[in-house]
């Protein structure tokens, strides 16, 4: 695990993860609990939700979620702002990688005409309609709350365009757009939005099994999205808003905005 600073303290922050039950999620649901924040960790399976929300400690909760469902998301965001009164942070990380349309896509990449309609689907309605949906359901109560920020996760500009990775470049690619218009609209309210992305690729279930030593040991630990998202769920981050925050570069950042 990553060493954290001595601060910030995140007792009684109410934050929600999506798609925490591996990989960037967990670590980031690991490292804002860890901080004493109370976390409701979401994937599709309710007993893997329950699993890792158990090897994190008593301050997380679990929910099951298929962000792709807009039904599912309502009653799920009605469950959580039941049990914990309200969030103060929702993490949009929710999403699955080019693995389940080819895995292989390292090493055998494939050309976008050999994508399924189905396997393209499957990814955007992931990402991009699950930021989406989760999004619209949690900051409509964050405005009538007067509070709240919403982190959400992307990736590296040249993933999006790399040759072979559709349809997850496209996803990201139109995640950060919607995240950007979404900054816009939010302006000029207490609602703070901003972009998280790891820097590089990341040594998650997202990467094939079968990549060389030498791929997998340039590979980023998930843990090093853990200091960025507990500054920005803190008071630190209050006036931050509308940023594309690179994990790798994040202390740099942070040191530049404070000069």
């Amino acid at each position: 695990m990553a060493e954290l600073d001595s601060t910030p303290d995140l007792h009684g922050v109410r934050a929600l993860v999506t798609g925490a039950t591996s990989g960037l999620g967990r670590a980031m649901a690991e490292a804002l609990a860890e901080r004493g924040a109370q976390v409701v960790v979401t994937g599709r399976d309710a007993s893997r939700a329950r699993d890792v929300a158990q090897g994190l400690g008593a301050s997380v909760l679990a929910m099951a979620m298929d962000v792709r469902d807009p039904e599912m998301v309502t009653t799920a965001v009605e469950a959580i702002y039941e049990r914990l009164g309200g969030l103060d942070l929702l993490v949009a990380n929710a999403g699955v990688g080019m693995r389940t349309v080819n895995p292989r896509f390292l090493s055998a990449p494939q050309p976008f005409w050999e994508v399924s309609p189905e396997g393209f689907a499957h990814v955007v309605d992931t990402k991009v309609n699950g930021t989406f949906l989760v999004t619209r359901e949690v900051v409509a109560r964050m405005l009538r709350a007067n509070a709240g920020r919403v982190v959400v996760i992307s990736m590296n500009t040249e993933t999006m365009t790399r040759a072979g990775f559709v349809p997850y470049g496209p996803s990201g690619a139109a995640t950060e757009a919607l995240a950007y218009v979404m900054a816009a609209d939010l302006k000029d309210t207490a609602v703070r939005l901003n972009i998280l992305l790891p820097g590089g690729a990341s040594a998650t279930g997202m990467i094939p099994e079968d990549v060389s030593p030498e791929i997998r040991a340039r590979l980023l630990p998930p843990e090093i999205m853990g200091p960025p998202i507990v500054w920005l769920a803190s008071h630190e981050a209050d006036d931050v808003h509308g940023e594309r925050i690179i994990a790798t570069e994040f202390e740099q950042w942070r040191r530049g905005r404070e000069q």
